[in-house]
């Protein structure tokens, strides 16, 4: 159990499975008290209250939409039952691929409105809490720097985190609070399982595998594992990052 973020308290939505579940743990190991943040899994979510639990630290999980603004004003209010809010990791997201001539208004609105408008409610209701040396990581994408077919909803909702971090820095350093965004590459979690042979490109579906293609388009040769992209999150998070913000820090293995 180590003591980096000794007596704080981080929020992480997203929180009851792949990626937003390894941060949330990490940053339990590394001594926060954690609200667990989810959507539609209360039995996920409370299997990992109970890990970070069982590890000696305070957790609790509560259910709320990132897209819906009332909801979370509603997830920060139900929050304060910790006497204090540190670190606030929106990891929330919905993948989505299809051609430009299929994408409706209806897609747009759903995407944008978790993806982009989710992270910027919990921006605002974070910089309305955190005091001086808060904390607020963002997630963005590889995609929305790399051609990916068929992704451009998606990458473009995701770009858009990559400008919000880079303007909130300057508005919230004011108030000494960081912000900066992830931005993972292929990573092994249930959602890739699901959605990766989306992400190759026509000419080579038939080919390779879809792990020989995601392993291919990295100088490491492999996925990442979601607690490698947690390992970045500690650092950002943390005392050793405190003058890095309002950047997007890629983890992506040499992606090429």
């Amino acid at each position: 159990m180590g003591t980096r973020l000794q007596g704080k308290t981080a929020l992480v939505t997203g929180a009851g499975r792949g990626i937003g579940k390894a941060i949330a743990l990490r940053l339990a190991a590394d001594g926060a008290n954690v609200v667990i943040n989810y959507r539609s899994d209360p039995e996920s979510a409370q299997a990992v209250v109970d890990e970070i639990t069982d590890g000696g630290r305070r957790a609790i999980a509560i259910r709320a939409d990132v897209s819906d603004p009332q909801q979370v004003v509603e997830l920060f209010t139900q929050a304060r039952r910790f006497a204090r809010l540190d670190i606030v990791c929106s990891n929330a997201g919905i993948e989505h691929f299809g051609p430009l001539e299929a994408i409706t208004a209806e897609d747009f609105d759903r995407v944008f409105h978790t993806n982009t408008r989710g992270q910027l409610l919990i921006a605002q209701q974070a910089a309305a809490v955190l005091n001086k040396g808060g904390v607020i990581v963002l997630t963005s994408s590889v995609s929305a720097v790399i051609g990916v077919y068929q992704h451009t909803l998606y990458a473009a909702s995701k770009a858009a985190v990559d400008a919000m971090v880079l303007q909130l820095a300057v508005e919230l350093g004011m108030k000494g609070i960081r912000i900066n965004a992830i931005a993972p590459g292929g990573t092994n979690t249930d959602m890739a399982a699901a959605v990766g042979h989306k992400y190759m490109h026509p000419a080579v579906v038939d080919k390779l595998s879809v792990s020989e293609y995601m392993a291919s388009t990295t100088a490491v040769g492999r996925l990442a594992e979601p607690e490698e992209i947690a390992s970045a999150v500690s650092f950002l998070v943390s005392d050793d990052a405190s003058y890095f913000t309002g950047k997007t820090l890629h983890i992506d293995g040499g992606k090429i």
